[in-house]
């Protein structure tokens, strides 16, 4: 069965998931910004947690579109799955213990790659923790809403209220850059530059995720106390 790496050491795994693959495009420049932040933030939380990041970019995977004759909900190992493309990014999946998604807002929804990277597994994602960090002229806030509806309520992943975080483009000389792909100057430390007020919305977000994983671990370890404890009741009891 698919499981979480162990939350007894405190160090968790970030997927850092960069949803665009259009080209031109400034889904990269977004999603580096906000890996920045959280990276620089990364280093402010108590020195009994580290987290460590994955930077996944959905246009580098050219992985089909769905191809598997399984259902991704019955499939249980990485081993389940036909395709070599599938297997490869299940075990990347799984590896980690929480994601954070940044998507643009295509005709009110997410873009197809994202949707059918998601899609191609269920057991990998299914209940861990989720920031979700949408964009364009007004915020991405409907493709935001789609996102959060397929994961929290398709795939049982745990998204907070401080978890999605919505950036507008200030003006439309910005959206018309972003539009071509040029250059925003997006800073992850200087102030007075595009979306340096949402910084602390993003590390608020990334607070809320560490304290749904370190949540999750206790539970862990509660259980495994709890079985552990039914197995010597019932040793004595024969």
């Amino acid at each position: 069965m698919y499981s979480s790496p162990t939350t007894s050491s405190k160090s968790f795994r970030i997927g850092i998931i960069c949803g665009s693959q259009r080209k031109p495009r400034v889904g990269d420049q977004i999603t580096d910004f906000v890996y920045e932040i959280l990276k620089l933030h990364s280093s402010s939380i108590r020195n009994t947690i580290t987290l460590e990041f994955d930077y996944i970019d959905i246009g580098a995977l050219s992985l089909p579109f769905y191809d598997e004759p399984g259902i991704p909900s019955k499939i249980t190992s990485a081993e389940g799955y036909t395709h070599e493309h599938t297997r490869v990014w299940s075990r990347r999946v799984a590896a980690l213990d929480a994601f954070v998604f940044v998507t643009p807002q295509y005709n009110w929804g997410v873009p197809g790659g994202l949707k059918n990277a998601i899609d191609l597994l269920y057991n990998e994602w299914k209940g861990k923790p989720a920031i979700i960090v949408s964009y364009g002229g007004h915020g991405g806030g409907k493709a935001a809403a789609s996102l959060k509806l397929c994961l929290a309520g398709g795939i049982d992943m745990q998204i907070g209220d401080r978890m999605v975080v919505n950036l507008s483009f200030p003006n439309r000389e910005v959206l018309y850059k972003a539009a071509k792909g040029e250059q925003l100057g997006l800073s992850a430390t200087k102030d007075g530059g595009i979306w340096s007020s949402e910084r602390k919305r993003i590390s608020s977000a990334c607070d809320e995720m560490v304290g749904m994983l370190m949540a999750q671990g206790a539970a862990k370890v509660a259980l495994h106390a709890s079985q552990k404890f039914n197995r010597i009741r019932l040793a004595f009891q024969k």
